[in-house]
C-alpha cells in the first residue's frame, strides 16, 4: 500500500504551478503557447456563437456593414451631399468599413472580457489574455468575409467604367489590418480592466465608438476635415483615421496617398498602437488579480 508522500509527489515528474503575475508588463508567452488548444477552440466559439440560431447565420457579418454603407450612402452622400469625388459612394464606404468594422468588433468583445467571462473565471485558472486574444482572431474570419463582399462590388463598379483601381501596393492592406488589431488589441485591454471596476463602462463604450467613427473618415474623405482647421488636428489625434483613409487609398487609388502626410500620420498611428497595447496589458494583468472579487 503506498505511503502518503506518494500520493503527493507529482506524477511522471510533471507538475503545475500557478503564481500570480510579478510584474504588470510581463507575459508568459510559454504559457500562452501551452494553452494554445484553448485559443483554437475560443477562435472557433466566437466566430460561430455569435449567430448560431440564426436564419442568415455568418452572413450577418457580411449584411450588417452593407446595410451600414448602403444607410450612410444615402445619408451623408445622396442627402448630406458629402462629395466622394469619382470614387462611387457606396464602394467608398464599403471600403472604410472593413478596417473600421474590424476595430470596433475587437473592441466591443474585448472590453467585455472580465464581464462576461467571470463565471469562467472563477472556476478554472487560464492566461485571461487568451480571451480577447482569441476575440481579434476570430474577428479576422468575419472582416475576410466582408472582404469578399468588397471584391465583389469593386469588380462590378470597375467593369462599369469607375475610376477606381488597386496596384501592386495592395498587399500593403495585411500591415494596415495587422496594425488595427494591434491598436483595437490595446484599447479593449485598457476598456476591460477599467469596466471590472467601473461597470457603467460597459454602456459608455458602444456611444465611444459612435462618436468615434463619426470622428474618423469613414463616410467622407479626410479633406473634408483638413479643410476645417478646428477639426484637422483629428487627423493626427486619431490614430483610426490615417488607417481608414490609407486603406482606401490603397483599394481604390493603386496606393497614391491622398495627402502628403499620409507616412508620417501612419507612423504615429503605429506608435500609438504600440502604446496603447503597453498600457493595455499592464491595465489587464493588474486588473485580472482581483477581477474574480469584483465582477
Amino acid at each position: 500500500m503506498p505511503d502518503a508522500s506518494s500520493k503527493e509527489s507529482p506524477q511522471n515528474g510533471y507538475e503545475i504551478i500557478i503564481q500570480p503575475s510579478r510584474g504588470w508588463l510581463r507575459i508568459n508567452w510559454r504559457e500562452l503557447w501551452e494553452y494554445r488548444d484553448l485559443l483554437r477552440i475560443l477562435v472557433r466559439r466566437d466566430f460561430l456563437a455569435k449567430y448560431k440560431q440564426t436564419v442568415l447565420g455568418p452572413l450577418w457579418f457580411v449584411i450588417q456593414p452593407l446595410l451600414t454603407a448602403l444607410v450612410m450612402s444615402i445619408a451623408f452622400n445622396r442627402i448630406g451631399g458629402v462629395d466622394t469625388g469619382r470614387i462611387p459612394d457606396i464602394i467608398f464606404n464599403l471600403c472604410a468599413l472593413l478596417p473600421w468594422s474590424y476595430f470596433s468588433q475587437n473592441v466591443t468583445t474585448g472590453a467585455a472580457t472580465f464581464t462576461a467571462n467571470s463565471h469562467l473565471f472563477g472556476k478554472v485558472y487560464f492566461p485571461r489574455l487568451v480571451v480577447p486574444a482569441a476575440a481579434s482572431i476570430s474577428n479576422m474570419f468575419a472582416l475576410a468575409l466582408q472582404f469578399i463582399v468588397f471584391v465583389a462590388f469593386y469588380l462590378y463598379y470597375a467593369f462599369s467604367g469607375a475610376d477606381i483601381h488597386m496596384g501592386a501596393s495592395v498587399l500593403l492592406i495585411i500591415p494596415l489590418m495587422l496594425l488595427t488589431g494591434i491598436l483595437s488589441l490595446g484599447v479593449s485591454l485598457l476598456i476591460a480592466a477599467s469596466t471590472a471596476k467601473y461597470r457603467d463602462l460597459s454602456h459608455l463604450t458602444p456611444v465611444l465608438l459612435q462618436l468615434w467613427m463619426f470622428a474618423s473618415p469613414v463616410f467622407y474623405p479626410m479633406a473634408k476635415m483638413e479643410h476645417h482647421p478646428s477639426f484637422s488636428w483629428l487627423c493626427w489625434a486619431n490614430p483610426m483615421a490615417p488607417i481608414v483613409e490609407a486603406t482606401r487609398d490603397i483599394l481604390l487609388s493603386g496606393g497614391a496617398w491622398a495627402t502628403p502626410q499620409m507616412p508620417q500620420m501612419l507612423v504615429t498611428s503605429a506608435l500609438t498602437a504600440i502604446l496603447a497595447l503597453i498600457f493595455g496589458v499592464a491595465a489587464f494583468n493588474r486588473a485580472e488579480r482581483t477581477v474574480v472579487d469584483s465582477v
